[in-house]
């Protein structure tokens, strides 16, 4: 094993060295056909991906949609250019006491790229998905660790991409993808010397070994692990006046949706002791048990669920608003629980992640207990505030709180739902993320993959054409501090 897979790590650097030569309008080329080359697959994808994973064929189209959306967006970015963040400061020979060189910087490509394939979304989180969609359009090689959850799926989006590959003439070993369910792959992946950064997303506790696996090489590399949250919803009084029905409606079907298995599922909510604090978790209850319970992804998840909600659901001050019952092997019961502050702040078991259909409400004696809590939960992918524009006018201070939590807040809304846009943050504060610098969705995923190199003084006609006095590709640029399109010389 261990022969195979340096074999596979010397042979995407091999593709490396080409590869980072690649123009963009070429990588946009090459990722459109990708794209192309899943949607192919049409109904044998969609319908494998439901076998293996218990969900809807539904579901998955609507996950290819976003695959393949993604796909093309990261070439649309990546063919424009201006992404390298291109910045010239000219020399001045004449400056006093010392000449001013020519200094021009821009962003490029690590090398070899590892990302593990995700149990929860077989498609936009894993072999094709937002890291290695992000990582190609940086001009990273890719290998891809499959995940034992859904081989068949992988499989068959290896395949299309191969056949992109040789589509574009791109270097043969640009993408490779490697199965098996010994977590040794991982660690000897991760270790590789030739690795030069990692994408994971999944468990606190598999996203912290890949961690720490990159840590203990000769040469730490970057690992950019998202991790999964709690992402706590504020919910504010008038609010909950005007709109219980309408909340409770929507958070149900959030807290629900795909089996609670989204790591920006709602799961745990905030709110000041009072009568429609009551009503909306009655009217909460009651859209729950409204909805079917179904298959969750695999047994591992399934067990690590119905752990979870004994270790929640027996201990001393917790309620259980709602439990509905388990029909089958392997069903995600919807659950709805109840906690006083005091007893949420006492016991550090209840502020972790349940994975599955599962909220816990807090209730607050007031104001500063609220606040107390929220403050006490680590970093999180999202943090929500249901509020009216009168709560949201006596509230402001809570505005701070949230930027120092969450990578993204949400203002009435769910939490579920990651719109891949230029503006989109999916990270947070460990241990929602391993470094909250840094987003796994939308386009600025590929800052993740790239690292800055400055030429000084270097002749123009061994610039790259990012950086070449002519602007031959047109981009914006930073030059002597102002933005441009035009010439630098």
């Amino acid at each position: 094993m261990i022969n195979q897979l340096n074999k596979k790590m010397e042979q995407a650097y091999e593709a490396f060295l080409s590869y980072q030569q690649v123009s963009g309008k070429e990588k946009k080329e090459f990722l459109y056909a990708i794209a192309e080359e899943i949607e192919a697959l049409g109904d044998e994808l969609l319908q494998t991906a439901s076998e293996e994973s218990n969900l809807p064929v539904a579901r998955f189209a609507g996950e290819r949609g976003r695959t393949c959306g993604q796909l093309r967006a990261f070439g649309d970015l990546v063919a424009e250019g201006t992404w390298v963040e291109a910045v010239i400061d000219t020399a001045i020979p004449d400056r006093k006491p010392l000449p001013k060189p020519d200094m021009r910087k821009m962003l490029i490509p690590l090398g070899p790229i590892l990302v593990f394939g995700a149990s929860n979304f077989p498609l936009a989180y894993s072999t094709a998905g937002g890291d290695t969609a992000s990582a190609l359009a940086s001009g990273c090689p890719v290998i891809v660790k499959g995940h034992p959850a859904h081989p068949r799926t992988s499989n068959l989006v290896s395949g299309a991409i191969q056949r992109a590959v040789a589509r574009c003439h791109i270097h043969p070993f640009v993408f490779q993808h490697v199965d098996g369910t010994s977590f040794e792959i991982g660690k000897i992946l991760t270790q590789h010397p030739l690795t030069a950064g990692v994408g994971f997303t999944g468990s606190l506790s598999g996203g912290m070994a890949i961690y720490h696996y990159a840590q203990q090489r000769e040469v730490p590399i970057p690992v950019f692990s998202e991790m999964g949250s709690t992402n706590p919803v504020i919910l504010l009084k008038d609010a909950l006046q005007h709109s219980a029905p309408e909340l409770a409606k929507s958070f149900a079907a959030s807290i629900t949706m795909g089996v609670g298995q989204f790591c920006t599922n709602p799961g745990i909510m905030l709110g000041i002791k009072s009568s429609v604090l009551n009503h909306f978790t009655s009217l909460l209850a009651l859209e729950l048990s409204m909805i079917p319970a179904y298959k969750m992804l695999h047994e591992v998840i399934h067990k690590n669920y119905t752990a979870g909600l004994d270790k929640v659901l027996y201990d001393k001050g917790v309620e259980t608003v709602y439990h509905a019952h388990a029909e089958g092997s392997l069903t995600g019961s919807p659950v709805l629980a109840r906690v006083s502050a005091e007893t949420f702040l006492r016991n550090p078991d209840l502020r972790h992640e349940i994975f599955g259909p599962f909220s816990l409400i807090v209730v607050c004696e007031n104001k500063n207990q609220l606040t107390d809590v929220w403050k006490i939960l680590q970093g999180q992918l999202t943090t929500t505030i249901i509020g009216t524009d009168h709560d949201l006018e006596l509230n402001k201070d809570l505005i701070s709180i949230a930027k120092n939590i969450a990578g993204r807040i949400v203002f009435n809304g769910v939490p579920t739902g990651v719109e891949v846009s230029n503006a989109t943050v999916h990270g947070g504060p460990y241990p929602a993320s391993t470094d909250g610098r840094f987003t796994s969705v939308g386009m600025e995923a590929v800052k993740r993959w790239v690292r800055p190199l400055c030429y000084q003084d270097c002749p123009d006609f061994l610039l790259p054409d990012e950086l070449k006095n002519n602007n031959p590709l047109g981009i914006l640029r930073k030059v002597n501090g102002e933005y441009s399109r035009q010439s630098a010389s």
